[in-house]
């Protein structure tokens, strides 16, 4: 028995020759915007469009600290408690991005979700969204990301030690994990902050230690000084027995890994890193590196890596690394050389070679390509 398979009729192509023909008369009226120029203006949340969000709210925590609700766009995807997103945001007319932990309960039934952002000294967005931003404004998104996750086995005792804003992604596992804080749980949380005054969400999780379903250490470094490993084997005698997640700045995060290693547990810990530490500098001076795809050129010295220098000269730059090291600043290095400001091991290039290199750790150690 033989099927037919139907022909396609002629009112099909009619109907999309027809559809063309009516978008580049569009295309010619509105040149030179294009359509979708202008749905973006009507509908920038739309499904098909580039993924963005708008802020509905900025909510203060503390006095450098603030909760930002977005609405994302309808191509958004759920996240994984612990993940992050990035978010570029328009600051004296340079698109930055920045990546931040989403801190919010999976169940909110506004469909809106948030990050929370502490105010640096000297960082742009950051004190952008926690000073400068109004509900209405757009972003753009990526999708969220990262791996400081707690895995599908949960652990009997779970540990989490955190500083300053590395309380976000570990509040983001709190709040969507409730055999974690229920009363049966042995979850501590050790975190270090300046005063009483600075601990995000302090209020939240004072409320949750008074209950009884955390055991809540704060650490306050203006009287009690800096939280290091010793200190914390004293807080948390049985950490040996706890699976730990810490985040926070990269000296705390490397004390506790050399101490966990030295304590033949490092398969226990999980850190997440905000940038990698810069050891090694470049030789100095000024170096020239092009980005061959858009033309631009700049200047930058041998001891800044090549993302900051760049985004700094308004280039827009792919990364995720302000948010662990998740290699979204990986560019290739066409020709030239750069320097790995951890270790200062050089990498050098040749046309055809097809090297990759981290934007985020690699400072330009010579005139250097940099394909994007």
């Amino acid at each position: 028995m033989t099927a037919t398979v139907p022909r396609p009729t002629a009112a099909k192509p009619a109907l999309r020759v027809l559809r063309d023909r009516v978008m580049r008369v569009a295309e010619l009226v509105t040149t030179p915007l294009l359509p979708a120029d202008y749905l973006d203006l009507i509908d920038p949340l739309r499904s098909g469009a580039a993924l963005r969000g708008r802020i509905e709210a900025v909510l203060p925590e503390t006095r450098d600290a603030a909760t930002v609700v977005i609405r994302p766009g309808a191509d958004w995807q759920p996240h994984r408690p612990g993940q992050y997103v990035r978010i570029g945001i328009d600051v004296d007319g340079v698109r930055m991005w920045r990546a931040y932990s989403i801190t919010s309960d999976l169940g909110r039934t506004d469909g809106c979700f948030t990050v929370t952002v502490k105010a640096i000294p000297g960082g742009k967005v950051s004190n952008h969204l926690v000073r400068g931003t109004r509900p209405g404004t757009i972003v753009q998104l990526d999708q969220a990301t990262g791996e400081f996750c707690l895995p599908e086995q949960q652990p009997a005792k779970a540990l989490f030690v955190t500083a300053g804003s590395g309380i976000t992604p570990v509040m983001g596992i709190l709040r969507n994990h409730p055999e974690l804080t229920d009363s049966q749980a042995d979850t501590v949380l050790v975190h270090s902050a300046p005063t009483p005054e600075d601990v995000v969400f302090g209020a939240e999780l004072r409320q949750l230690a008074a209950d009884g379903r955390i055991r809540l250490v704060e650490q306050h470094t203006d009287t009690a000084g800096m939280l290091d490993a010793a200190a914390l084997a004293a807080l948390v005698p049985d950490l040996a027995e706890r699976a730990t997640w810490a985040c926070g700045p990269v000296g705390m995060l490397e004390a506790l890994e050399e101490h966990w290693a030295a304590a033949g547990i490092a398969d226990r810990l999980y850190t997440e890193r905000f940038r990698p530490k810069v050891l090694v500098t470049g030789e100095g001076g000024t170096v020239t590196f092009t980005f061959t795809k858009n033309g631009t050129s700049l200047e930058a010295d041998g001891a800044i890596p090549i993302l900051d220098a760049a985004e700094q000269a308004g280039v827009l730059m792919p990364s995720g690394c302000r948010m662990g090291i998740c290699y979204g600043c990986v560019l290739p290095l066409r020709e030239g050389a750069v320097r790995d400001l951890r270790t200062g091991e050089v990498t050098t290039a040749a046309p055809g070679d097809g090297v990759l290199v981290q934007t985020c750790i690699s400072a330009a150690a010579g005139a250097c390509d940099i394909d994007h």
